[in-house]
C-alpha cells in the first residue's frame, strides 16, 4: 500500500471552494479531510453540515471526516448522509469509545479514533483491533498552519509497534505541521496516512506538491 495523502479543507479558499474542489479531483489526492470543530473541545469554529453538503456534492475523493466536538456520537447519522468514508472521533471526548467505534461501523463508516499530543498511545491497547485508523495530532487541534511536534514521531513508532504486537489492521495517519521536512519523517517512522492543510492549499503547484508527498 503507498502512502496516502490527505488534504485538509480547513486551508483551501472558501471564497472559492469549488476551484479547490476540482483541483482536489484533479490531483493524486486519496482522500479530502474535513476538521469539524465546535468551539467547546477546541478553541475555534470552522464549518458545519450545510456547508459540507456542497463539499461533498463537488469531491469525487472519499471523506476523511474528523469532529473535533463533544458528543461526535450525536452526529453520526449527519456524517453518514455526507457519504463519509471515514468519521474519526477523539479518544478525548468519548468516554464510551467502544460503543461509539461500533456505532460508527454499524453506519457504514470505517472508524477513525484521534488522540492530542498530550494522549498516550498506551491508552489505545484495549480499541486498536476495533478501529480503522488512529489520528496522531501532531499539533494541537482547534487551528491550521501550527509548527509540528517533534515528538510525535516517537508517538508514530509506539503506535506502529502496538499495531504490530495485537495484529490490529489500522491504519496511521498524522494531521499538523506536515511539509517537505517533516513528511519524510512521518514516513519513515511508519506512518500511513498524512493530512497536509497549508502545505497543499497555499502552495505554488497544489497538485504537484500532493504528487511529491505521494511519491514518499
Amino acid at each position: 500500500m503507498g502512502m496516502k495523502i490527505a488534504p485538509s479543507l480547513l486551508a483551501a479558499n472558501f471564497s472559492n471552494l469549488q476551484a479547490d474542489m476540482e483541483m482536489i479531483n484533479r490531483s493524486e489526492a486519496d482522500w479530502l479531510h474535513l476538521d469539524i470543530m465546535d468551539g467547546v473541545f477546541v478553541p475555534n469554529i470552522s464549518f458545519g453540515f450545510p456547508v459540507l453538503k456542497h463539499v461533498a456534492r463537488l469531491c469525487r475523493k472519499p471523506l476523511d471526516v474528523h469532529l473535533m466536538i463533544v458528543s461526535p456520537e450525536k452526529f453520526i447519522p449527519e456524517v453518514k448522509a455526507l457519504g463519509a468514508y471515514m468519521m474519526n472521533v477523539h479518544y478525548e471526548a468519548c468516554p464510551h469509545l467502544h460503543r461509539v467505534v461500533q456505532q460508527i461501523k454499524e453506519a457504514g463508516m470505517k472508524a477513525g479514533v484521534t488522540l492530542n499530543p498530550a494522549t498516550p498511545v498506551m491508552l489505545l491497547a484495549d480499541i486498536i483491533r476495533d478501529v480503522d485508523m488512529v489520528l496522531l495530532m501532531s499539533v494541537n487541534p482547534g487551528f491550521g498552519g501550527q509548527q509540528f511536534i517533534p515528538h510525535t514521531l516517537d508517538k508514530v513508532r509506539e503506535l506502529r509497534a502496538l499495531i504490530g504486537r495485537t495484529g490490529s489492521k489500522a491504519l496511521i495517519e498524522v494531521d499538523g505541521g506536515v511539509n517537505d521536512d517533516t513528511a519524510p519523517q512521518l514516513v519513515a517512522a511508519g506512518a500511513d496516512v498524512l493530512v497536509a492543510g497549508s502545505h497543499v492549499f497555499k502552495a505554488s503547484n497544489p497538485e504537484e506538491t500532493i504528487r511529491s508527498l505521494k511519491s514518499l
